[in-house]
């Protein structure tokens, strides 16, 4: 039987202090929020973590008002109408990071949210009406109809788009290890992520938390113990 959560949050109350430790963790996900999310901002999303993936993220968040102009506000409707002749102009436009894969994913995730909102109504009812309880059924979804959307990009993009979510970062990995699961060296195939998401739907049930702050005490409770004040000054998503 895995630890259980009161433990591992004790353990992170008494290296942070239980004041710091409250004030690192997010803004609890608004399903209202989300369900009123403009496709064109999914797009956005879509595109800042695909360009981010591999790359340094604060030269992409430099540039982004560049990537706005270029990909003309990420309007979904817009985009997929666009002639081979826009797409290929990108590949040398300045204001943007100049990768023709990543910009082609761009084209074809235009695509993937125009189908998801008319299936759905809009690409942000359907995130908001996904169970929590089965988000790497999510990701997978994300990785086979979207287009460079696999693995920890999928998992950043629907943090960032605000979606309730763990992300298996290095330390999430860690104290799920130390919690007593087995994984994989990786600790990504679909066979850990399903052991993962089952052990955090225990934990919710147990604490009553949401999945984004379950992820965020469970990486603080092990691994490098940095300093709370530097942690609230750096930590933004990501756990």
């Amino acid at each position: 039987m895995a630890t259980s959560f009161k433990t591992i949050r004790a353990r992170a109350e008494k290296r942070k202090g239980a004041a710091a430790l409250k004030k690192l963790l997010p803004k609890a996900p608004d399903q209202k929020a989300l369900t009123k999310l403009k496709d064109d901002r999914v797009l956005a999303e879509m595109a800042k973590r695909v360009f981010s993936a591999g790359f340094v993220w604060s030269v992409i968040e430099n540039k982004w008002d560049g990537f706005e102009t270029a990909f003309q506000g990420f309007d979904p409707r817009k985009l997929v109408h666009k002639p081979d002749e826009f797409w290929e102009k990108l590949a040398s436009d300045k204001r943007i990071v100049r990768n023709p894969q990543k910009i082609r994913s761009v084209r074809d995730n235009a695509q993937f949210v125009m189908d998801i909102a008319a299936e759905h109504g809009s690409f942000g009812k359907f995130l908001a009406a996904w169970p929590s309880t089965d988000q790497t059924g999510l990701l997978d979804l994300l990785a086979k109809r979207g287009s460079r959307l696999g693995g920890n990009t999928g998992q950043y993009l629907i943090r960032f788009l605000g979606k309730d979510s763990f992300i298996a970062s290095r330390d999430v990995l860690f104290c799920l290890r130390d919690a007593g699961l087995e994984l994989t060296d990786k600790g990504t195939s679909k066979g850990d992520m399903k052991k993962i998401q089952a052990q955090f739907n225990a934990w919710q049930k147990e604490s009553g938390l949401p999945l984004v702050h379950l992820s965020r005490i469970c990486a603080m409770s092990i691994g490098e113990n940095y300093d709370p004040a530097r942690l609230q000054q750096a930590m933004g998503s990501e756990d």
